[in-house]
């Protein structure tokens, strides 16, 4: 069975999510990164494994582009997928779009690190969770 490397959530912008310029706020986008980020790991199996070797995963950054503005009610699709994988790090990109248009809100990339959930130390990632993730590198 092959895995789409590409996990997809969709949500409703919620009305707390608005700033005072009326629309959503910027920092809601990293919350949201990493909300689907831990749903596609999760729905990956990732979770139960990385507890069993004491691990657990960091951001050692984040980057964004705000391309358009998104409002409450609006319909919209996160998409997030993994470039690589390497010895204690991983990339992951993200995609917000908006389901009426199909317009791209927001780009991003977390660099995420794997390490001891003790203590805090970068811990080499353990195959069987390497393995869980379908890769979809960059396009060149």
């Amino acid at each position: 069975m092959t895995v789409n490397p590409v996990y997809v959530y969709q949500f409703t912008i919620p009305s707390d999510a608005i700033d005072e310029n009326g629309h959503v706020n910027n920092v809601r986008y990293v919350q949201w990164m990493q909300d689907v980020a831990t749903r596609h790991y999760e729905s990956l199996g990732g979770i139960p494994i990385a507890m069993s070797v004491g691990g657990t995963w960091v951001v050692r950054s984040h980057h964004i582009d705000y391309l358009r503005p998104a409002f409450a009610g609006e319909e919209i699709e996160a998409r997030t997928w993994i470039v690589d994988v390497h010895r204690v790090r991983s990339l992951r990109r993200y995609e917000f779009v908006r389901k009426s248009d199909g317009q791209v809100l927001v780009k991003g990339a977390t660099d995420w690190v794997f390490v001891d959930a003790k203590t805090g130390r970068p811990m080499a990632l353990p195959p069987e969770i390497g393995q869980l993730f379908p890769l979809q590198p960059d396009e060149k």
